[in-house]
């Protein structure tokens, strides 16, 4: 009786746990491969909403998934670890040790073989290696960063209550992640007025800091105007072609040599791979750690490696620069491999990956949403705003749960998520 074939994806974010899942029911419930998924997070959250966690305003209760649980009813097995190394003659990805909270040792260095090897390990902020900023800033990369800035800002919210002082919050980086954080921090101010406290949102004073032109680069013109001037109505400074050079407890500094003085530091600028990436195991990574990809999603020097996600550098047919790292790239590249990944064990070629862009949109939390409409669909190139782009926004989580969970467990969950709404207070900070 032949092996099982073994695939190792290493990441649970979007495109990790969603191939994984459509790997794990199509092939791993047939019993003809072992699928296995690598995460150090015991836990999945959608990585479009870890601003809400933050800000406070989300219950992760009812929209976290647990790896092993969900493993157990999709037919793949999860590992906890950290990738440190990779093997490719014995084809082995290392998982480095593992600690409990007390500090001891709780797992030893380990080696997972693979007979295909999937690298999703997504993305996070790019500090450039400017003094201070790994220091004291807060990082909204993964969901323990997220409620690590979200305990912060408790305890900042406490100080500036009995104090009667400001509560000066610094965001760098203007695009959708720093954006999206200040609108929904706004948000969580002023249900916060509500609970015995109507000068909360006044002494929230938020700047958020942009090094080029404008907020949103990635979007069009239009849309950056509108989304600053909304912030700068909701009485938040708004900082354009504003360079950073270090930071330390008091504050970022400019290139001028100004201090922006605040109390909480956010880091949101830039995007790069994860560090252990660059020049894993002998494979092609660009400036952002990103491994280099076919179209096929197969690294060059090993065709039994795949990447994809934020973790992925691919530049299109025709195109002159890689893919964005966004959900709805990872999440059509984990769709294609899961497709055709099994074929690929019999011998047959994968095809090239191909790219529907349908747009990109952003939320200001229950202020206002825009979308830039992509060159798929009906509309190419419009932008839409209002109800219509909040829906639209929202849906893509949606459609998320759909993937993971099937329509009727989703649905059942989206019913539990409104319902746990109206148990308690609507933020945190209440």
């Amino acid at each position: 009786m032949s092996r099982a074939n073994r695939i190792v994806i290493v990441g649970g974010g979007i495109a990790g746990l969603k191939l994984a899942t459509r790997l794990g029911r199509t092939l791993g419930l047939a019993g003809t491969t072992h699928v296995t998924l690598v995460d150090s997070h015991p836990t999945h959250l959608w990585k479009p909403m870890l601003h809400t966690v933050a800000a406070g305003t989300r219950d992760v209760t009812h929209t976290q998934v647990t790896y092993l649980a969900h493993a157990c009813g999709n037919g793949f097995t999860y590992q906890a670890g950290r990738m440190c190394g990779l093997d490719r003659t014995r084809r082995e990805v290392v998982l480095g040790e593992m600690d409990a909270p007390d500090g001891s040792r709780l797992l030893g260095e380990r080696r997972v073989p693979y007979d295909a090897l999937v690298l999703a390990l997504g993305s996070q902020a790019d500090d450039a290696c400017l003094p201070g900023v790994r220091d004291v800033c807060h990082f909204i990369d993964s969901q323990p960063q997220a409620e690590a800035f979200q305990a912060a800002l408790r305890c900042e919210a406490l100080r500036s209550a009995v104090n009667d002082d400001a509560l000066r919050v610094v965001i760098a980086g203007g695009g959708a992640t720093g954006v999206e954080l200040a609108a929904e921090l706004s948000r969580t101010f002023a249900l916060a007025a509500g609970y015995g406290d109507p000068r909360i949102g006044e002494r929230l004073k938020l700047t958020l800091v942009e090094s080029g032109p404008r907020v949103l680069g990635a979007f069009p013109p239009e849309v950056s105007e509108s989304t600053q001037a909304g912030l700068e109505r909701l009485g938040f400074r708004v900082l354009t072609d504003t360079r950073i050079v270090c930071a330390d407890r008091d504050g970022f500094y400019r290139d001028d040599g100004q201090l922006i003085p605040g109390d909480l530091l956010v880091w949101a600028a830039g995007v790069k791979a994860p560090d252990v990436l660059r020049g894993i195991g002998g494979l092609a990574t660009n400036a952002a750690n990103q491994i280099v990809v076919r179209p096929t999603l197969q690294t060059a020097q090993d065709e039994r490696i795949f990447a994809l996600g934020d973790c992925a550098s691919l530049v299109p047919a025709k195109g002159e620069c890689p893919l964005p790292p966004t959900a709805q790239v990872a999440t059509q590249q984990a769709a294609h491999l899961g497709r055709h990944l099994g074929a690929w064990f019999e011998g047959r070629a994968i095809p090239p990956f191909v790219y529907r862009d349908p747009g990109a949109s952003i939320s200001l939390s229950g202020y206002n949403a825009f979308g830039a409409l992509g060159r798929f669909g009906f509309f190419k190139g419009g932008i839409v705003r209002g109800r219509f782009a909040q829906w639209s926004h929202a849906m893509l989580y949606r459609r998320h749960q759909h993937a993971l969970h099937g329509f009727a467990r989703a649905t059942v969950l989206l019913g539990a998520e409104k319902l746990g709404g109206l148990r308690g207070p609507r933020t945190r900070l209440a």
